[in-house]
């Protein structure tokens, strides 16, 4: 091998063992798995299973606020409720809630877990109730 040849040359001529080849593979291999699950965003089937069942415990509580906020804001009593819930302190307000059974649906038998605790936040910013959520009471007529 002569001393003067360019690195390029060097790099044509270089002949890797087998040995070689298999460790740079390997070494590869495990750095893209490495980079994949760390910043890649990979996930195995298990904590992609995981994070499917959290998603879907939160939508279903997100649902059940929502229409939490609307029972409780179209209630004839809206107003005194909304009273007495700021009244309550921030701890008890998901049972007041609760106990109030604007929480609850219509053929099931428990609360959806988390779903108070929502709907007591989002009644609990209001100043108000809005006025055309009122419900109107017809005995007046």
């Amino acid at each position: 091998m002569e001393s003067n040849q360019t690195l390029s040359q060097r790099f044509d001529e270089y002949q890797p063992s087998k040995t070689l080849w298999f460790w740079s593979v390997v070494v590869a291999v495990v750095a893209t798995m490495i980079v994949g699950f760390t910043a890649g965003g990979w996930t195995t089937a298990g904590t992609a299973s995981e994070m499917a069942k959290t998603s879907a415990i939160k939508a279903r509580a997100e649902l059940v606020a929502n229409l939490c906020v609307e029972k409780f804001i179209t209630a004839s009593n809206a107003k005194e409720n909304l009273a007495k819930l700021k009244e309550t302190s921030s701890y008890q307000r998901d049972s007041f809630i609760s106990d109030g059974g604007w929480v609850k649906l219509a053929g099931t038998k428990k609360d959806v877990p988390g779903a108070a605790d929502l709907c007591a936040d989002r009644l609990a910013v209001m100043d108000t109730i809005p006025a055309n959520s009122v419900a109107q009471d017809d005995t007046k007529s």
